[in-house]
């Protein structure tokens, strides 16, 4: 096909043909399969409806990037983006920083800035809602509670939560090895504070001699910790019934992909907390799901919000677990847009697999504020634009876009004014999101939290001589690789434990991030 048969050589209602330069942009977006309208066309202070700028669908688990300064519209381009993968049949997963994100499962209201957009771009904008679910970390909020146990939380992110040091970290992941082989169960922190109370105290110092590499001073500090973490009223988001995320991958009667809404506005003043439970989320589905290799369309497409939260302060494994888990979930059918001010918030190993981005405008009101922006125009390809005078200028709605082509090769840099949503843009009455909550098949199932004997209460009852009876392959030491080379040496905390106990028939496998699921 060529480019006049791609793109035609005058726009609607007689507008001037587009220049050569502008034509071979407008060519690279000219797709043949399914994709993805994100807009049109900026050139010369003109939005160009006659060039359309868009994103295939099959390549929408090669990651993604959404960046701009506070107020240029990221969530509205979360917004149009999670409806159109809806309407294609992709389940999406949206982090609710702001809580107004809960309009998306409500139509539109027209008004004439959104007639103008539409006109502007050539969208036949209709209001439409999507179908949606809402969810709420620990059940601060009103959707439908999001829990982990301990256990499945891991030693690695619980270590970043609590900001222990790298000796901490390793240490907890002792501790967690020491759980895993006794059949201790960490459900909620109250287990994991009593495991290590325990090692402490003088009825367990020989257990604690017993899984070297462990300090009595390192295991009081992880104790504080955790005490001072459950005094800021953390504990509500540990325990049961612990979420499935292969709830995420649902879709609706209709076909359309179910968008789920994580609202995290209750919880802004933790990021911390909710950045590394996003990181949880993401590291058990990479966990849970197959391999499916390249598809036609994503499993499911995830929206990482506040991303630059999740990187601040991390460890080099730490750093290196997120690069391999984004690098390798892809396979798995899952896509992450990561979402933040600047591409520098992101790690350039995790950075350079992200395949497409959307970038806002950016401020450039102090010297660190020119630092990066000369530093996110580094990162985008050569393009025709002069990007630094650009995304200076760029109004809200608008953004500079370059994706992944249906080749894998990525497309010419294309200054883009964004469409509307067809959604609400906005947040919904309380009230009605209520109603939304208690009607979900999810309500029954996760709604009330669940107290049943772990650690804690295996501890509590046990006598000072008494200690959790331990296995026969425990019993052997030098049958078994030493605890220090499988926790300490890996930093991944790969080892495999057999639980046993109350928790016969149960299996704990760890993961990249030393996160686990219990399979019977």
């Amino acid at each position: 096909m060529s480019d006049s048969e791609t793109v035609p050589p005058a726009g609607p209602r007689g507008a001037p043909a587009l220049p050569e330069e502008a034509r071979k942009i407008a060519a690279g977006y000219a797709f043949t399969g399914p994709a993805l309208d994100l807009g049109a066309l900026l050139w010369d202070g003109a939005c160009r409806a006659d060039a359309p700028v868009r994103i295939p669908l099959s390549v929408l688990n090669r990651h993604g990037l959404v960046a701009g300064a506070t107020g240029t519209g990221k969530t509205k381009t979360l917004q149009l983006i999670a409806e159109q993968l809806s309407a294609q049949g992709v389940p999406v997963f949206l982090a609710d920083i702001k809580g107004d994100l809960s309009g998306i499962a409500r139509p539109g209201q027209p008004n004439e800035r959104v007639r103008k957009r539409s006109a502007d771009v050539g969208q036949e904008w209709a209001p439409a809602g999507v179908p949606a679910e809402f969810f709420a970390l620990g059940g601060l909020g009103h959707g439908i509670p999001v829990r982990a146990t301990v256990t499945s939380f891991g030693p690695v992110l619980l270590s970043k939560v609590l900001r222990l040091n790298q000796t901490q970290e390793q240490s907890l992941g002792l501790i967690f090895h020491y759980a895993d082989t006794k059949g201790l169960e960490l459900i909620d922190l109250k287990d994991l504070r009593a495991v290590v109370a325990f090692l402490t105290s003088d009825e367990g110092k020989a257990e604690l001699k017993g899984i070297g590499g462990l300090s009595g001073a390192t295991a009081g500090v992880i104790l504080r910790s955790l005490t001072a973490f459950e005094a800021q009223g953390m504990a509500d988001f540990f325990g049961e019934p612990e979420f499935g995320t292969a709830d995420f991958l649902r879709t609706a009667e209709d076909g359309r992909g179910i968008v789920s809404v994580l609202e995290l506005a209750a919880v802004q003043d933790r990021p911390l907390l909710f950045s590394t439970f996003l990181m949880w989320l993401l590291a058990d589905l990479f966990h849970d799901l197959p391999e499916i290799g390249d598809a036609d369309k994503p499993r499911l497409v995830f929206f990482f919000d506040e991303a630059h939260l999740l990187f601040d302060d991390a460890s080099r494994a730490f750093l290196e677990s997120i690069t391999q888990t984004v690098r390798l979930i892809r396979s798995k059918g899952v896509g992450v847009f990561f979402v933040t001010q600047t591409p520098k918030d992101v790690p350039g190993d995790v950075l350079g697999q992200l395949g497409s981005r959307v970038q806002h405008a950016l401020r450039a009101f102090t010297p660190d504020d020119h630092k990066a922006l000369r530093a996110t125009v580094q990162t985008f390809p050569r393009s025709a634009y002069d990007l630094e005078e650009l995304l200076t200028g760029l109004g809200t709605g608008e953004a500079v876009v370059t994706v992944l082509g249906e080749t894998g090769a990525p497309t010419p840099v294309a200054a883009t004014r964004l469409r509307a949503p067809r959604s609400l843009m906005g947040p919904v009455d309380p009230a009605e999101l209520d109603r939304a909550v208690r009607d979900s098949p999810l309500h029954d199932r996760y709604a009330q939290a669940v107290d049943r004997e772990s650690a804690y209460e295996r501890l509590s009852a046990a006598r000072p001589a008494e200690q959790p009876r331990e296995p026969a392959a425990a019993r052997a030491p030098q049958e078994e690789p030493s605890l220090v080379e499988q926790v300490v040496g890996s930093g991944m905390f790969k080892s495999l434990a057999r639980s046993v106990g109350t928790q016969l028939g149960r299996e704990i496998t760890r993961s990249l991030f030393g996160t686990a699921r219990r399979r019977r």
